[in-house]
């Protein structure tokens, strides 16, 4: 159990994908590049590949963890988190009901 203290840390924005890729050499990662309402672009690194082609990120809105410490993957820095909750067949992205601005802090 964590306290309402702890949770509080953790910062949830919602961001819309500009680019995104598949990493070279790697059977898991995707490239994003998200616009978080931030002067500059963010690399947030993805392990979906197995169920997401890069096509279907661009141009949509998803929910991340925007305060992570950065952590390096396959010579590259990952700035943030995707969120995606359990499916049973794949892991599901967590998306704002409606477009909202970049951004925008989830509460």
């Amino acid at each position: 159990m964590i306290n309402i203290d702890d949770f509080a840390k953790v910062e949830m924005r919602v961001g819309t994908v500009l680019e995104a890729q598949e990493v070279e050499g790697s059977e898991k990662l995707i490239k994003l590049s998200v616009d978080l309402g931030e002067e500059e672009p963010r690399i947030v690194l993805t392990g979906v590949k197995e169920w997401y082609s890069p096509e279907e990120f661009v141009g949509k809105q998803f929910v991340f963890v925007s305060n992570l410490e950065p952590r390096p993957m396959m010579g590259m820095e990952s700035q943030g988190m995707i969120m995606a909750a359990g499916g049973e067949d794949k892991p599901i992205l967590l998306v704002p009901q409606e477009k909202i601005a970049n951004g925008a802090k989830i509460r």
